[in-house]
């Protein structure tokens, strides 16, 4: 078959998607597929896996871009043109586009929107899915709709020009009291890969933690902190795959810890009962099920000390270079990383058969519209 893989783009999480879309690109090459890597975030050909690894792999960490960062909304706009150009002047010999971009307008749904009014057959979820899935505040009202735990949250919005000091007044001991009070978790409402995200131990870091997340989000979201594991379920075409966990060195599995080799430890499995594997795996599913997903996520927990479990956000694009959680997850069930590629690129086919539709749930759709 004839694949376009989607990557890189221009959200703070460039560098991650061009190690997975590189990734991803060996795969299908390994599994006689052809192959082109198109950037969204320049318009261009990538020519081969490997220079979009090294790519990904030279711009620099953090979330902050680096050198391979594509720069200005006029660069952007003019990128997006090229590659939605290239893919409709061959959208008749494309079999299947991979979409391995993470964040901003490659996960909320808006390519997925794209692809579906060009017809074009794509992995992972739709572009309604994505768009719920990413928006951490909606995701936490359904978690709670669906009889997901999720931790208490006030949800901020600093639009641009808004006084900074008028919104942190209303973060006052009351409110940060209905969140359990400090420590809490200061992260951008719609930003993946930690990027942005603070524990704040005290009133005084406060401010400094929510200016930060608002670099990358206008809408920011004060979390209650849950202290203990961290615990992540992949879930692909609605089964559930063992629990891993993630033991990183510091306090958090941040952009550092995710993306440093040595910075952080797994097991996979992960060393848990059985009844509390089945019942992330289920909470898992059914959030796969209810949010209307396909191919594959990754709903990431915090599992309190007392074995109370909280689920974190749900990932629809997640991490997918050879080393990421997903393929971790896989090797434990049996998988190859070339089988999980390849069971996402056959559901992409099979979902663009006349007739299937992919979307949220009547419960979801409806919290939504209310």
């Amino acid at each position: 078959m004839r694949i376009v893989v989607l990557l890189g783009g221009i959200s703070p999480e460039r560098e991650v998607s061009l190690r997975s879309g590189g990734g991803v690109g060996r795969a299908l090459l390994r599994k006689g597929h052809r192959v082109t890597l198109l950037d969204t975030g320049t318009g261009r050909v990538i020519r081969t896996p490997d220079q979009a690894i090294a790519l990904g792999a030279r711009a620099g960490g953090g979330g902050r871009g680096g050198s391979g960062r594509p720069g200005g909304a006029a660069a952007g706009g003019a990128a997006a043109e090229r590659w939605k150009s290239a893919l409709l002047r061959e959208r008749s010999r494309i079999d299947a586009v991979f979409v391995a971009l993470h964040g901003g307008d490659g996960e909320d749904g808006t390519v997925q929107g794209w692809l579906e009014k060009a017809g074009l057959p794509f992995t992972g979820s739709g572009s309604l899915a994505s768009g719920m899935a990413m928006d951490k505040a909606w995701a936490k009202k359904l978690f709670r709709l669906f009889d997901v735990p999720t931790p208490d949250w006030i949800a901020l919005r600093l639009p641009r020009g808004t006084s900074r000091a008028g919104v942190l007044g209303s973060l006052d001991e009351a409110a940060i009291a209905s969140v359990g009070g400090f420590p809490v978790v200061v992260k951008p409402n719609a930003v993946g890969s930690s990027v942005g995200i603070s524990i704040v131990r005290d009133a005084a870091a406060l401010r400094r933690a929510v200016l930060l997340a608002a670099r990358y989000d206008e809408r920011v979201l004060v979390e209650q902190f849950i202290p203990g594991r961290e615990l992540t379920v992949t879930v692909l075409n609605g089964r559930a795959l063992p629990v891993v966990e993630v033991i990183p060195s510091g306090e958090f599995y941040d952009y550092k810890r995710k993306y440093t080799a040595g910075a952080s430890r797994y097991e996979a499995p992960a060393a848990i009962p059985e009844g509390m594997a089945r019942l992330l795996q289920d909470y898992s599913e059914r959030a796969f099920r209810e949010f209307g997903c396909r191919g594959v996520v990754r709903v990431d927990y915090r599992v309190r000390g007392d074995n109370a479990p909280f689920c974190l956000e749900i990932n629809t694009v997640p991490g997918l270079t050879e080393l990421s959680l997903v393929p971790m997850a896989a090797r434990v069930a049996g998988m190859s990383y070339e089988s999980v590629i390849d069971e996402m690129v056959g559901a992409a086919r099979a979902w663009a058969k006349p007739g299937r539709v992919s979307r949220p749930s009547i419960r979801a759709t409806a919290r939504v519209a209310g």
